[in-house]
Parts: structure tokens; C-alpha cells; sequence
């Protein structure tokens, strides 16, 4: 073979092809990412810096809509709202999807009938969408004769409930559907976690006389927490951004009693067309939004050492 066959030989295997690059497949997935979540993000940030309204061509930029948002009363009132359903929904949601991924781990351990069916049923309220689920919600909490907790609450003797017109009672009401709609994410994260306790450091611990709970607090919790963990940030950045059942279960009211920070973005821009307040709340969600995100990584990152 001569030397300019070898040269050209050298110079063909050392260009790459188009499998070898990553850069045609990243592409498209680059596009899209700046398309739809890098180009509104930064657009609500400028946003939020002007007094702009939709159907408005004109505007200046500004700090009122943080100046205003920051000094009036009911900004506060939402966050105490917010504060309040973020809370007790990621609490119950974490409680409730515990026992049921506990209770359906021993009951396979057992071989007991059900687990599936149980699994199963818990597992509806994900692939139910969030509007859905507040319509759901309203017809139980509905406080006509025919609202069905409140006919029951009568046969038991307790009485008719505001559920959706007293401004606490709405609250509370909202947190429970929010519970109900999240319970099954934290069971199948804490199901998952279950499954990579060590059977044998159990066995040995039971046969060691610990009881049941011995081996639930210093066993099986400590082994999940880790996952524990990452339920918690996950499920409250859900909660967080939680609007579209909120919206068709309360609509924010009584009044604003149920108007959560994500609910308020929504309703400054596409209903009171405030494009500058809207964007200032929604920057705000956006700062809780990457602080959650933040600690979420460095948790996954700590687990990988």
C-alpha cells in the first residue's frame, strides 16, 4: 500500500460520522428546551420588571409589581394559605403513602390476597387529572341535601358543614383532595424503598427479640430515609405548583381564602390580564421552585457517595 493511500486512510477513519457525534441527536431536545422552557422563563422574569397587561402593546419597566406585591395585606394572607396546604398535604401525603407502601410490603411478605388490588386502587388518583379531581372533590363537598359527605354527616348525627363557603373549613377541605391526589406517588416512591431493606438484617432482628417496632424506627426507616427525603422535595414542589384542582374545587374562594401562590399567577395573568403581577408571583414560585430543586440534588448527590 503506498504512502498516500495509508495518508488518505488515516484522514477518512479520523473523521467522525454522523452516529459518532452527539451533537445532531442533542439538537432537536436543545431546541425544544429553549422553545418552551428556557425562552418563557427568562420572558416571565422581564416580565415581571414592567407594569404590562395582555391586550396592551405599550409599558415600562418597573419595580412596582414587587413593590406592590410585597405591600399589600392579602400577598401575605395567600403565603400563610399556601404555607398552610403545602404543609399538611406533604405531611399526610408522606404518613398516608408510608403505611399504605408498608402495609401492601407485608402483605406480600406474607402472601396475602389483595396486595395487587390494593396497589392498584391506590394508584388511581395519579392517572386522574388534577381539574377532574376538583370537580371530584366538589360534588362530595357539595352542602345541598344531596352533597354526599355532608348527607352522611347528617345520618351520623353530626350535622350540615360549610366545606367550600367557610374560609378555614375551604382551606382544610382543599388539603384533604390534595392529600387524596398525592398519597399514591409517595407510596409508590416508599414502596420502591422498601424493597432494598435488607430481608436478612430483619430476620436477624426479629430472631434477636426486637419487636415490630424496634425494627420499623431503627431498621426500616433509617434504611428508606434517603428516599424519604426525596419524596418530601418532590412532593412539595408539586404541591407548590399546585392550581388546576384548587381551581375548579374553591376557584381561591371564599373570597381569597384558598388563593395559593401558583392559583394567584394564574389568575393575575389570564383572568385580571396583569401581566406584571402575575409574572412577579410567578418569579417568586419560581425562586421556591429552584431552592426545592437545589436541595433535591444535593440530597440524590449525597446518596451517590
Amino acid at each position: 500500500m503506498s504512502r498516500e493511500t495509508i495518508g488518505k486512510s488515516n484522514r477518512l477513519s479520523g473523521r467522525k460520522g454522523l452516529g459518532e457525534t452527539p451533537i445532531p441527536w442533542l439538537a432537536p431536545l436543545v431546541i425544544i428546551l429553549l422553545t418552551l422552557f428556557i425562552y418563557p422563563m427568562f420572558d416571565i422574569l422581564r416580565l415581571s420588571f414592567t407594569n404590562a397587561r395582555i391586550g396592551e402593546t405599550e409599558y415600562n419597566y418597573t419595580f412596582n409589581s414587587f413593590l406592590n406585591l410585597f405591600q399589600d395585606s392579602g400577598f401575605y394572607a395567600m403565603l400563610k394559605v399556601t404555607a398552610f396546604f403545602v404543609f399538611f398535604s406533604v405531611v399526610f401525603q408522606m404518613v398516608l403513602g408510608f403505611i399504605i407502601a408498608l402495609s401492601v410490603d407485608k402483605g406480600e411478605s406474607m402472601n396475602l390476597r389483595g396486595t395487587v388490588f390494593v396497589r392498584t386502587v391506590a394508584l388511581i388518583s395519579m392517572v386522574i387529572p388534577g381539574v377532574i379531581i376538583g370537580i371530584i372533590w366538589r360534588m362530595m363537598y357539595d352542602e345541598s341535601p344531596t352533597g354526599i359527605l355532608n348527607y352522611f354527616l347528617t345520618l351520623i348525627g353530626v350535622g350540615h358543614v360549610r366545606f367550600l363557603t367557610d374560609p378555614f373549613i375551604a382551606v382544610v377541605s382543599a388539603t384533604v383532595a390534595n392529600v387524596w391526589r398525592g398519597t399514591a406517588q409517595s407510596m409508590i416512591l416508599l414502596y420502591s424503598g422498601l424493597k432494598t431493606v435488607p430481608g436478612e438484617t430483619l430476620e436477624a432482628a426479629r430472631v434477636d427479640g426486637a419487636s415490630a417496632a424496634g425494627r420499623l424506627f431503627k431498621i426500616i426507616i433509617p434504611s428508606v430515609m434517603p428516599v424519604m427525603l426525596i419524596n418530601l422535595i418532590l412532593n412539595t414542589i408539586y404541591t407548590f405548583n399546585t392550581f388546576d384542582m384548587v381551581m375548579t374545587l374553591t376557584g381561591g374562594g371564599p373570597g381569597r381564602s384558598t388563593e395559593v401562590l401558583a392559583l394567584s399567577a394564574y389568575t393575575q395573568i389570564f383572568q385580571l390580564l396583569d401581566l406584571g403581577r402575575g409574572s412577579s408571583v410567578a418569579v417568586l414560585l419560581l425562586l421556591i421552585n429552584s431552592i426545592m430543586a437545589a436541595v433535591y440534588f444535593y440530597i440524590m448527590k449525597k446518596s451517590e457517595v
